[in-house]
């Protein structure tokens, strides 16, 4: 888990999100983001696009190559 503060932006907070899980993601500048509540948590999500899905999906499999070894052995 990771802990964050909101950052003072003009008259608004913001959230700065770690180019790490941006990249994890595929979410930059151009992304658009769904943002709801359940009353207690935020959620955000990438409003879906299936150009954006497709990345996703290529990013995840190539992670799953590389460490896919390593996690399964974690998760024994």
């Amino acid at each position: 888990m990771l802990t964050k503060k909101l950052s003072k932006h003009g008259n608004s907070l913001a959230l700065v999100i770690d180019r790490s899980i941006l990249e994890l993601l595929g979410i930059d500048e151009r992304t658009t983001l769904d943002i709801s509540t359940d009353g207690r948590a935020l959620v955000i999500t990438p409003a879906h696009d299936k150009r954006r899905q497709k990345r996703f999906q290529q990013a995840l499999a190539a992670c799953n190559e590389q460490y896919g070894e390593a996690l399964r052995r974690l998760a024994e």
